[in-house]
């Protein structure tokens, strides 16, 4: 349910508003936004007196939320949600870059990376400690060690860290390690680890699983919501369908769609959604096209070399050019890369 409150209603009628809801059991998620405040009540609601005399003096107007998503709903924050990773701000005006391997390989090629792609303009650094692979025999990642590597990384450049958890048994590994957890494809409907990524309080960078509709999306993000951890980042890295020449479809409609129905901000993984270096700036700009928020490039200093996915990874140059095309871009579409 959503309560929209009429203009000039005071903070202390907002908080009398809410106590009396609470009385029925149910959540309430006051929401201030620049022209309207809204009173966000999340569980059973059926019992609710909606023509009780102490809603009427300020109430607006009361609207149902009929998707099963009621934290992830725009309806029910209708203002973008900015999240803030280490310092930089996804979500807004600005389209963020986030670039690095696919794993972690060691010191000098995480450090090299990451020189590389803060001097390109990226913001934040990503790589794999943990990697589930789909052979039990590929490369596994450093784990505990490749966390560590993105923390030199990060004292010599600065950037951010966004990494893969897979286990929710590792998020105390984590804390204090990185600032944004990934959660991948495969781990997308993986509850036990949304639960325990909504306890703590670091953003969580969600990816779309490769059979699941927008609808369950959202639901994957309404886990961590609900549990208290309302950084949340929405990533389209690509579907499955009949076509097998990429390695995967990018959903281009997934972004409007995902802005219309949430206030979370968007990304768009597009090395994972073709498989194919040479179509990362085709699709990144089709993405930014589009409307996406940010991007999800994976860089490598030998990609011929990478011990993952270096087929889809870009070298410097291509990286490098890409940006300088990305920012022309941006800046056509009312946006700053």
């Amino acid at each position: 349910m959503i309560i929209v409150l009429k203009n000039g209603t005071t903070q202390e009628e907002i908080n009398k508003i809410s106590g009396w809801l609470s009385r029925y059991n149910v959540e309430v998620c006051p929401i201030v936004g620049a022209e309207t405040t809204i009173l966000g009540v999340v569980g059973d609601t059926s019992s609710i007196d909606r023509n009780s005399a102490y809603l009427s003096e300020y109430v607006d107007k009361i609207m149902k939320v009929q998707e099963p998503y009621k934290r992830a709903n725009r309806k029910m924050h209708p203002e973008d949600t900015l999240v803030n990773v280490g310092g930089i701000k996804i979500g807004g005006k600005k389209i963020v870059v986030i670039a690095g391997p696919c794993s972690v390989e060691g010191e000098e090629q995480i450090v090299d990376i990451a020189r590389h792609i803060k001097s390109s303009g990226a913001a934040v650094i990503r790589g794999g400690a943990w990697k589930p692979r789909t052979s039990p025999y590929s490369f596994q990642g450093l784990k505990a060690e490749g966390l560590e590597l993105l923390n030199i990384a990060k004292a010599e450049t600065g950037l951010p860290i966004v990494t893969e958890i897979t286990n929710p048994m590792h998020v105390e590994k984590f804390i204090g390690k990185v600032d944004c957890f990934q959660v991948g494809a495969r781990n997308m409907q993986n509850y036990e680890l949304l639960i325990e990524l909504g306890k703590a309080r670091i953003p969580v960078l969600l990816k779309r699983g490769f059979s699941n509709t927008l609808e369950e999306f959202l639901m994957s993000a309404e886990y961590i919501l609900s549990g208290g951890n309302e950084n949340v980042i929405l990533c389209e890295r690509g579907i499955r369908t009949n076509e097998t020449f990429t390695r995967n479809t990018l959903d281009i409609s997934a972004i409007p769609a995902l802005k219309s129905l949430s206030h979370l901000p968007v990304i768009i993984d597009p090395s994972h959604a073709s498989g194919m270096a040479w179509m990362v700036e085709s699709l990144s700009m089709a993405a930014i096209a589009a409307g996406a928020d940010g991007l999800m490039i994976e860089v490598h200093n030998d990609p011929k070399n990478a011990l993952s996915d270096g087929a889809q990874s870009l070298t410097y140059e291509m990286f490098d050019s890409t940006m300088k095309k990305l920012k022309a871009l941006a800046a056509v579409v009312d946006r700053e890369l």
